[in-house]
């Protein structure tokens, strides 16, 4: 039977310090029965990283071999992607595309909290500010599949349970799967 995939994106921070982005999507996946590939870790396990980035100390990732790896799966469907952007994936993926956000005040905390440097925190702020990954993901993906979602609390996190299992039963329902 056909399943459903997913995109949960988010600012670095847009998740809340008890509730990281891998719980909030593991969660996600959990309530739909579907799998969560965790886009960051996989880069991790297949070494896909191109440089790293000593302003932003990260990684530079690989995305044609991230893209690769990952392209098996979400043609059959079944999975939820977790990552902080979204532009790089292929609209032909997604059946739901939700962004994650919060206020740059709760952000802005969360960055300080975990250590970023100045610089980086500062950016952050600025993209959640300039609404920079829900605008890609609206300039990226068909309106009608991107849900724009809070995520600052456990309410939320709860809520958007509750909202992405409710279309997980329409989609079922409208794919004569449910």
């Amino acid at each position: 039977a056909p399943r459903p995939d997913g995109l949960s994106t988010w600012p670095p921070a847009a998740v809340p310090r008890p509730l990281p982005s891998r719980r909030c999507a593991e969660a996600v996946a959990g309530r739909l029965g579907l799998e969560r590939i965790g886009v960051s870790e996989l880069a991790q396990t297949l070494g896909a990283h191109e440089a790293w980035d000593d302003e932003r100390k990260c990684h530079v990732l690989d995305e044609d071999a991230v893209l690769d790896a990952m392209e098996p799966k979400l043609g059959k469907g079944g999975c939820v992607v977790d990552y902080h952007a979204c532009e790089l994936f292929p609209e032909r993926w997604f059946d739901l595309v939700v962004v994650l956000r919060a206020g740059t005040e709760v952000l802005y905390d969360r960055l300080r909290a975990r250590n970023y440097a100045d610089s980086k925190l500062q950016e952050n702020v600025q993209c959640e500010i300039m609404q920079v990954v829900l605008e890609e993901a609206r300039e990226s993906y068909a309106p009608e599949i991107v849900v724009e979602l809070r995520n600052e609390t456990p309410e939320d996190l709860e809520a958007t349970l509750s909202r992405v299992a409710t279309w997980g039963e329409a989609w079922a329902r409208d794919h004569g799967t449910g």
